[in-house]
């Protein structure tokens, strides 16, 4: 699903759970202690959507001949509260609360649950990756572009919304529904298009096109050209690579590389997110890109995880890891072991302007944001005159609920 398998954004920003959905953030980022970018670590920004599709972007942990012999300390630990957020509607909320606004590039960390008769019905997104990791239960969907389906438990959904999709999402039966829903930033140049990044120059535009197309040189003023589409990822949990140690270890790589096991899924933004299953006593040593933010999210059991002091964690406890080290150790528990999502990702290091759907950079491109749903254009051409299937069967619903009770 979307960041909100839960679709929690429709009901509360991925900022506090206090703020208003109707005012704008705009700030920088949390970054882990000491974290800087690596420019010299060999990663590679990829330049357009054909590039991801044809190539791995940089991945963690790819490089098994290197031994991560520094494994980085805890400086942040987060016990997430069940919170009530409206009818058949709940979430245990790690990052996006006052404590840890966002993880640079993470936005919102969220275990949910929901039931009939919650539901998101049709609603728009801009600026960002949405992952949804199922638990239990399922989650349907439905999309502007006809995409359609459920994911059931164990099944991943990596949504990139790139510039504009608009979607719902619904309880996939009866029941609750339970899952992992993480918003992922995307950077400037993959959420907007050409014709919002507008240049002023000397000559009128169509006088430099001309001159450019005659000379066939490129035009020397940088320019963004990029139209990022929405994108969807899906792995059921049968597809999903697992890849295990003798010792009690078993992973799920849902994106990035553990153990010489690579995931075929490739993230918008460099990213790796593990599902670890430890028996007790077993562990992982996890080797992850310096300068890239961490965390690991705690499903099960207990946990203690190595640096300068062992920092022991128990179930739905989040923990943020600084970024002097090289890696990350784990281990579970003397008694039931410990079950937890380990994240990561690059950063963007850009402002922050986001206001309910929409993520940007800056006040204005979310209002354009909010001015190109309204009028279903730059991305948002398929929503005019769209209804999902989900919203038809609410609407049939009502409409028959209200014949019954004349």
């Amino acid at each position: 699903m979307s960041a909100a398998a839960a679709c929690v954004p429709m009901l509360a920003p991925p900022a506090a759970l206090s703020s208003s959905s109707s005012s704008s953030h705009h700030h920088h980022h949390h970054r882990p202690a000491e974290a800087e970018l690596n420019k010299a670590s060999g990663t590679r920004v990829v330049q357009d959507e054909a590039t991801v599709e044809a190539e791995s972007v940089e991945r963690a942990g790819v490089d098994d001949d290197v031994i991560s012999s520094r494994p980085r300390a805890v400086v942040q630990t987060l016990t997430c509260e069940r919170k009530q957020i409206a009818d058949g509607f709940a979430l245990w909320r790690s990052i996006g609360r006052p404590e840890l606004p966002d993880l640079d590039p993470f936005l919102s960390f969220d275990e949910f649950e929901f039931s009939p008769p919650a539901g998101f019905p049709d609603h728009p997104h801009r600026g960002f990756e949405s992952v949804t990791y199922m638990l239990e239960g399922g989650l349907s969907y439905h999309d502007f572009s006809g995409h359609k389906g459920t994911i059931n438990k164990g099944d991943v959904q990596w949504m990139t919304a790139g510039r504009g999709v608009v979607h719902a999402e619904m309880p996939g039966g009866e029941g609750v529904q339970r899952g992992i829903s993480i918003w992922v930033n995307l950077s400037a140049k993959d959420k907007i298009t050409s014709h919002q990044k507008k240049k002023t120059f000397p000559f009128s535009q169509r006088a430099i096109n001309t001159v450019a197309c005659l000379l066939l040189i490129r035009c020397a003023v940088p320019c963004n050209t990029s139209r990022v589409e929405p994108k969807y990822q899906e792995m059921a949990s049968d597809v999903i690579p697992v890849a295990e140690k003798d010792d009690g270890v078993s992973v799920k790589v849902i994106a990035g590389d553990c153990l010489g096991t690579s995931s075929p899924l490739r993230p918008r933004t460099p990213a790796m997110c593990l599902d670890v299953t430890l028996q007790p006593g077993a562990a992982l040593r996890q080797p992850v890109p310096r300068g890239w933010s961490a965390c690991a999210y705690v499903l099960a059991g207990e946990a203690v995880f190595a640096g300068s002091t062992a920092a022991a964690a128990a179930a739905r406890t989040l923990v943020v890891f600084g970024g002097d080290g090289d890696c990350v150790e784990v281990r579970g528990g003397a008694g039931e072991g410990a079950r937890v999502l380990l994240v990561a990702a690059r950063p963007h290091g850009e402002a922050v302007a986001r206001d309910g759907p929409f993520v940007m950079n800056t006040a204005e491109e979310v209002e354009q944001a909010r001015e190109d749903y309204r009028r279903r254009r730059n991305g948002f051409e398929m929503a005019d005159g769209w209804t999902s299937d989900h919203a038809t069967a609410l609407t049939s619903n009502s409409r028959n609920q209200k014949i019954r009770n004349e």
